[in-house]
């Protein structure tokens, strides 16, 4: 072969080679683009929207966020990209009241990732940053959010079959210039009202900090399909004043008596306060605070605060279910009212009273006769037994601290015991603290009520219905109001109930002194201070029917009070103290 074509053949060889590599060579696939022009609003208390422009071709985009100036970028979602370019919005939720945050963007295509868009921010609104008005009953499921302050105007019933649920952090005010607004959950119908510890829902008077008063509007009442003691038809006190007729935002006629499904469910209330109420739509008629009747076992209520209330903090009809970690702060009549057969478990109670109330102008009649627990058995019509109508008020209620307001004069006519069990009332109350109360503090009235107790000094816990245990009584002119022929008395001993001589502010961590009026909740500290009595001295092993009553939901506790030494200040933070 020629040198020519040798070189001929050599070069086309060569063209080959160089061809066949160029023909294996691909292109490295691009990183998507770094979106642009991203924005974020605010769509609540509680939740921002991030919008921003999709690009085609993208597959999913990483949303990152960080709270406040200087917090760390983390991961929120991964949303898919829509399947044609556009405007893409994502609510970002359960976000941090009034905070700011700060948001970035990536873009993923061919498994790589743009860098980072601009930072872009938002700020959440402040509960309440909106207002509307309720002026008629709720005949559906609704929710209340919490960016927004809700009046009820006039008497707003929750229908049968209708579920109201609240937000954590929402506020609603009883309308002042609509005497005895309130809010009814009847019967059949439900209130999911679950708060937390940073954000409680709170229902108070629709005039503005500083000028609020008791009774400036009516109440929380819930009515259940549970069992009461009493025949006929009975209604809600201070109801009808509108008539029998059923009219949305009107006062008609509530039956709560006649049920018979004693695990109905109501609802839930959790991290709830209850502001300013209690207003008396007749005499002896009067709305409270909290009110339940007939509300079954299978509702369920924690962390609740009423303050400032004009008749009852909590009162109780019939029914029974589980309830812990309560509050009742300055009411003008009791702190916790338990009658027709109530059979309800309660543990972890402080009430604390300093004053007398003074009433908005034109509130009608209201009661005066401060007590800490005031239980009853059957009273009034429908009693076909009298006092010894079934079924009876048999509650157990554990760990409590009650305190007065220390003198005759803020006490009412008929108040100032810390304690008042009558109309043959039973029930079980153990470790607790009654401290301050001027008139005893027990008043152990009418044969019946010993009867419940086996009409003895110290009740046998294995038969009995009625058992007074572990209590310390302090600044009470004694333990129990004297005998005569409607009053009783425990054996001291026998129950383990101690007469201290300590003064009550030396039992807790602080406690304003009395007649010294609290600036606000750091003015409490309802732990057990540094060796006080009531670090000790409770019944720490339950026996006989207190053990069947507890079952598994009230635990028996070494000390005595609503709260354990060194243990959590489960009050703090949520409860709210202040006389206007």
């Amino acid at each position: 072969m020629s040198v020519s074509r040798r070189a001929l053949t050599t070069a086309l060889a060569f063209i080959s080679f160089v061809a066949a590599c160029s023909s294996d060579k691909t292109t490295a696939p691009s990183a998507p683009n770094p979106i642009l022009g991203a924005s974020a609003s605010a769509k609540g208390a509680s939740s921002v929207q991030v919008t921003f422009s999709s690009v085609a071709g993208d597959v999913s985009y990483d949303i990152e966020r960080a709270e406040g100036s200087t917090g760390t970028f983390a991961v929120v979602t991964n949303i898919a990209a829509p399947a044609t370019a556009g405007v893409v919005n994502y609510t970002d939720a359960n976000l941090k009241v009034s905070t700011l945050y700060r948001y970035r963007l990536y873009a993923n295509k061919n498994g790589l990732k743009s860098i980072a868009s601009g930072e872009f921010t938002a700020t959440t609104l402040a509960f309440g940053n909106a207002a509307t008005t309720i002026n008629t009953d709720i005949t559906a499921n609704r929710t209340l959010y919490a960016d927004t302050a809700y009046t009820l105007q006039g008497f707003i019933h929750v229908a049968n079959g209708a579920t109201l649920t609240i937000q954590p952090g929402t506020t609603i005010k009883g309308d002042f210039n609509t005497v005895g607004s309130s809010l009814f959950v009847l019967r059949g119908a439900k209130i999911q009202a679950v708060g937390t510890a940073d954000a409680p829902i709170v229902f108070t008077s629709s005039r503005a900090a500083g000028q609020r008063q008791p009774g400036d509007w009516g109440g929380l009442l819930i009515i259940g399909n549970a069992i009461d003691n009493r025949s006929g038809v009975v209604n809600i006190e201070g109801t009808g004043t509108d008539g029998a007729t059923v009219a949305g935002g009107k006062n008609y006629f509530i039956q709560y008596n006649g049920g018979t499904v004693a695990t109905d469910n109501s609802g839930t209330l959790q991290y709830v306060r209850v502001e300013f109420g209690g207003y008396a739509t007749l005499i002896d008629q009067e709305f409270n605070a909290f009110t339940f009747a007939a509300v079954g076992s299978g509702t369920r209520v924690s962390y609740t605060e009423a303050m400032a209330g004009l008749d009852d903090s909590y009162e109780f009809f019939g029914g029974g279910f589980d309830i812990d970690h309560i509050v009742a702060y300055e009411t003008a009549d009791d702190m916790f009212d338990m009658s027709e057969g109530w059979s309800g478990r309660m543990q972890f109670l402080i009430g604390y009273n300093s004053v007398q109330l003074t009433p908005r102008t034109g509130a009608g009649f209201y009661s005066v006769d401060i007590e800490g627990i005031e239980n009853d058995g059957c009273n009034g019509t429908g009693c076909d037994l009298g006092f010894n109508t079934a079924p009876f008020t048999i509650p157990l209620v554990a760990n409590f601290t009650m305190i007065g307001c220390g003198d005759l004069a803020c006490s009412g006519t008929g108040g100032g015991y810390g304690l008042m069990l009558r109309r043959g009332t039973g029930g079980f109350y153990v470790n607790g603290v009654v401290s301050r109360w001027a008139r005893a503090g027990i008043s152990l009235r009418d044969s019946l009520t010993f009867v419940r107790a086996g009409s003895a000094a110290t009740p046998d816990l294995a038969t009995t219905d009625l058992a007074v245990r572990n209590i310390l009584f302090s600044e009470v002119p004694s333990v129990f109001q004297a005998s005569s022929a409607t009053q009783n008395a425990f054996d001291l001993a026998g129950n383990s109930l101690v007469n201290s001589s300590a003064l009550t502010a030396s039992l807790f961590t602080l406690l304003p002194a009395t007649g010294v009026a609290p600036t606000g909740t750091s003015s409490f500290d309802f732990s057990p201070a540094a060796n006080s009595p009531i670090a000790t001295g409770g019944m720490a092993t339950f026996t006989g029917k207190i053990l069947t009553k507890a079952g598994s939901f009230v635990v028996p506790t070494a000390y005595m009070g609503a709260v354990a030494p060194g243990g959590t200040k489960w009050w703090q933070g949520w409860t709210a103290y202040t006389r206007n």
